[in-house]
């Protein structure tokens, strides 16, 4: 037990700080625009009343349609060249925000940022499941999306500091937000080349001694030892899975208020009553709360080897802060609605992003599977951008609130679905094989079954679902 600690202790330490920073990057760069916004990007770059709105939706557009072959690129060939990658490439894009001059081109470089960020996070997702046991994944996906909770404090520092260079260099402060945001991402990537893992099976942070291990301990566990080969058996596997669906469904509510919160926070808090600089810094507590809550909340949820139920649990928080938000007066009354909307928002998130990875068998399906989940999930972010529209403002979102508010409901339906569907079948496997004899196995039969439950990957008899 001791040798095991050790080895989760090497790994995590290769693994959790590098890709949750790349993480933090990702989500620093794609919401920086909330910040940008209220320091005048609108005025600035003449754009039309839902120009903004139509700007962040392009990005999920792109993100959408680029996120399953980006994780169909990674199982093909390597984390530790494609990572960086993606990370070197939307560096470069966010920074080039900071030079548009219209509104057209802040469409394309929302289109290209889209693009270059769709791998990130589903390709991070896909290497956890190949180094670590299942029940031990949900934790380590939680450290990793608190980065995006981290992002929005640390946004907001560095929105406030930054927007004291408006004037240096014929810039706005808003452009240099994105430029040195971006330059900063940059850097990372080029460090992230020579610190991002490769495949566990061949992985060289590891003594001989130590990747043994490591793959004895994951072929007791799952799939992830195993060097399945690529066939387009397993893409349409997940396709046709409707727990894989579920889970997809599950981050679409989840999305709408993920990022809706996240890119108009700046602008709710501003419409408070509080000057754009004040809002900057305030963005700063939710956000921390956020973070705290998913580690704990995470921790319990790992303790007792639950998901579903701290999903729901989650969702309820979110919707009561959404209902503070629109039932009180006061602006003190609604930040506190907007700590608890956060808190809910992103805890619930980092639990269900995780349970993919835990609950789909199969290496290939389980890449297609979470790409699915954020692919669909995105749409979410999609409708929650746009309908967040500069019209609804003036009455401090109160429409878009009660939208999020059904978002969140249908969340809660569709994980209280999964949890049900699973834990029948899990009954139902333990009926089947108390039921069978043992029987003794040809060495034959055992290749032959090895097969098969590749083939069956998470509805093989022996698999239990974590629910």
């Amino acid at each position: 037990m001791n040798e095991d600690r050790k080895l989760l202790w090497k790994i995590d330490l290769h693994l959790l700080p590098i890709l949750t920073l790349l993480y933090l990057l990702s989500f620093l760069d794609r919401t920086n625009i909330g910040n940008a916004r209220i320091l005048g990007l609108a005025t600035d770059l003449h754009l039309a009343p839902d120009a903004y709105n139509t700007s962040l939706a392009l990005y999920f557009v792109a993100y959408v349609l680029f996120e399953v072959p980006s994780n169909i690129i990674l199982k093909r060939f390597n984390p530790q060249i494609w990572l960086p990658t993606l990370t070197l490439s939307w560096g470069i894009v966010s920074l080039c925000q900071g030079l548009v001059t219209n509104q057209l081109q802040l469409y394309w470089i929302r289109i290209l940022l889209g693009i270059t960020e769709a791998g990130l996070f589903p390709g991070v997702i896909y290497v956890f499941s190949v180094y670590y046991r299942r029940h031990e994944r949900g934790w380590r996906v939680a450290i990793f999306f608190g980065g995006a909770a981290l992002a929005g404090a640390f946004g907001g520092i560095l929105a406030f500091l930054i927007a004291k260079m408006d004037g240096m260099g014929g810039k706005k402060g808003w452009q240099w937000i994105f430029i040195l945001e971006g330059i900063l991402t940059v850097a990372v990537s080029l460090a992230a080349y020579f610190i991002v893992p490769t495949w566990s099976h061949k992985t060289k942070m590891l003594t001989e001694d130590e990747r043994a291990r490591l793959l004895a301990r994951l072929e007791k566990d799952s799939d992830a030892a195993d060097q399945e080969p690529f066939e387009w058996y397993y893409v349409r596997q997940a396709f046709t899975d409707h727990l894989v669906w579920g889970y997809a469904l599950l981050f679409h509510g989840f999305a709408f208020v993920l990022y809706s919160l996240s890119l108009f926070l700046p602008t709710i808090i501003a419409g408070l009553g509080f000057a754009s600089w004040q809002a900057q810094l305030m963005t700063i507590p939710p956000n921390t709360l956020a973070a705290i809550s998913i580690w704990f909340t995470v921790w319990l949820s790992s303790r007792y080897n639950q998901r579903a139920l701290f999903i729901i649990i989650s969702a309820g928080v979110a919707i009561v802060g959404y209902i503070v938000l629109l039932a009180t007066k006061t602006a003190a009354a609604q930040y506190v609605g907007v700590h608890l909307a956060a808190a809910g928002v992103y805890t619930g998130n980092a639990l269900l992003l995780s349970w993919p990875g835990e609950n789909v068998s199969g290496q290939t399906k389980r890449a297609v599977a979470v790409a699915m989940q954020i692919t669909i999930g995105d749409i979410g972010a999609i409708a929650g951008v746009l309908i967040y529209r500069p019209n609804f403002s003036a009455d401090r979102y109160r429409k878009p609130h009660i939208i999020a508010i059904g978002y969140l409901l249908f969340s809660t339906l569709v994980a209280t679905y999964l949890w049900r569907w699973m834990a029948r079948e899990n009954a139902r496997r333990d009926r089947i094989l108390a039921s069978e004899r043992r029987e003794t196995k040809s060495e034959e039969d055992i290749k032959s079954s090895i097969t098969e439950k590749r083939k069956l990957g998470d509805r093989d008899i022996h698999y239990r679902y974590v629910l």
